[in-house]
């Protein structure tokens, strides 16, 4: 079941619920009670390294070669 972020406006509290995503866009109310919350955008990282630099496109081999798979299988 998908998590959704909330954010209260009272308190300013950062609270998670887990529900189906049928109900995703339903109103959410935050663990001390107030109904006035808003829902969060989540993000998603998508590729890049463990260290959060950004992602480098591969350099040349330096195996050499071409054909079906960088000369491989290619005598």
């Amino acid at each position: 079941m998908p998590r959704y972020e909330y954010r209260c406006r009272p308190c300013d509290t950062t609270f998670e619920l887990s529900r189906p995503m049928a109900e995703s866009s339903a109103s959410a109310t935050c663990p001390a009670g107030h109904q006035d919350t808003v829902k969060l955008l989540s993000t998603v990282a998508v590729g890049g390294s463990a260290k959060g630099s950004p992602a480098a496109a591969p350099g040349p081999s330096a195996g050499g070669g071409g054909g079906c798979c960088g000369g491989g299988c290619c005598s």
